[in-house]
């Protein structure tokens, strides 16, 4: 591992100038990622910034009725705070499928949007990889891709993001707030992530050195009656293969209100909009389902070896938002 310098900021403008002082200095939340990507040698900064004692580990509700939740909250606390389970209970299943309890009490929810890929191939600093080497090639595509993306990927890159929480937050309309040396800014978490395009290095969009300081759940009815389903190749602690979060209000057997994100399918937490719009007003059936989820997939394009996600995906669909519609009619 690199030798690196350590500092300890006090508060949010001194984390932010201590970023801005030096371009190769990284923030340290739980370091549950980084750390692990500094001993492979995929990140090699020259300082880390503990932001950990920070001021911003809270979580309250704003006076227009939504919930703002600091970026240093542990995973475990979210998942556990009384709020998030009752209004967005699809958020705390997704953060309790996403990691090991140790993991959890220590992992952030700043960091654990900033989370980079498990491509096998961005992690070995022995292979190419557009995503850590600008340039250099994507193995995967020709190579072992099998839990890669099927949606917004491009010939540069397929891998995916990681994240369970993320996933919910993008169903849920989430606000990423954020400072920087100019002041505050803010971007929608389904905006935050980048398109792959020919620059898949280039991730989010954070200007240089900002500092992730929360993130806010928009007051939702619809977010209460909500489901997050992981799908992995083993039953223990695992990153999906696929993954959904969904909710739903029927009204006299029609969908009068869906969310809709998928996981482990793209680049980013995905938005299934198309799905959305397809349900709005039609029967809550399997039928309904089936056809909406098709609508979403029609943009799939799979790679020779995860093709079975359309159809993984599919199931999903059908699965929870079943499920979602025979609880509303009880």
């Amino acid at each position: 591992m690199k030798e690196f310098g350590y500092r300890r900021a006090s508060d949010v403008s001194g984390a932010v100038a201590l970023l801005d002082a030096d371009p190769e200095a990284r923030f340290l939340g739980g370091g549950t990622n980084l750390v692990d990507l500094m001993k492979t040698g995929v990140e090699r900064p020259a300082l880390l910034v503990d932001v950990r004692e920070l001021p911003l580990d809270g979580i309250e509700s704003t006076e227009d009725g939504a919930l703002r939740i600091g970026a240093t909250v542990t995973n475990s606390d979210l998942a556990a705070h009384p709020e998030v389970r009752r209004r967005y209970p699809a958020l705390a299943q997704a953060v309790l499928a996403g990691a090991s309890g140790q993991l959890r009490n220590m992992a952030t929810v700043g960091g654990n949007l900033l989370q980079r890929t498990r491509c096998g191939y961005f992690t070995d600093v022995t292979k190419p990889c557009n995503k850590r080497v600008p340039g250099s090639g994507c193995p995967a595509i020709e190579g072992e891709h099998h839990n890669h993306a099927i949606l917004g990927a491009s010939g540069h890159c397929v891998a995916v993001h990681p994240s369970d929480m993320g996933v919910a937050l993008a169903a849920f309309d989430a606000v990423v707030h954020y400072e920087t040396a100019e002041g505050p800014g803010e971007s929608p978490l389904t905006e935050f992530y980048l398109p792959v395009g020919e620059t898949p290095h280039l991730e989010t969009a954070l200007p240089p050195g900002a500092l992730i300081t929360g993130v806010t759940l928009p007051p939702a009815a619809v977010a209460a009656r909500s489901r997050y389903r992981k799908v992995r190749e083993r039953a223990s602690y695992a990153f999906a293969i696929g993954s959904i979060a969904a909710a739903l209000d029927v009204r006299d057997g029609v969908v009068h209100d869906v969310r809709l994100a998928f996981g482990a399918v793209a680049s980013r937490p995905w938005r299934a909009r198309a799905a959305e719009r397809a349900l709005l007003g039609a029967p809550a059936d399997a039928e309904t389902f089936a056809a909406a989820a098709d609508v979403e997939l029609a943009a799939a394009e799979p790679l020779p070896h995860n093709g079975y996600k359309v159809t993984l995906m599919r199931n999903l669909v059908v699965a929870v938002l079943t499920q979602l519609a025979e609880e509303a009619a009880r």
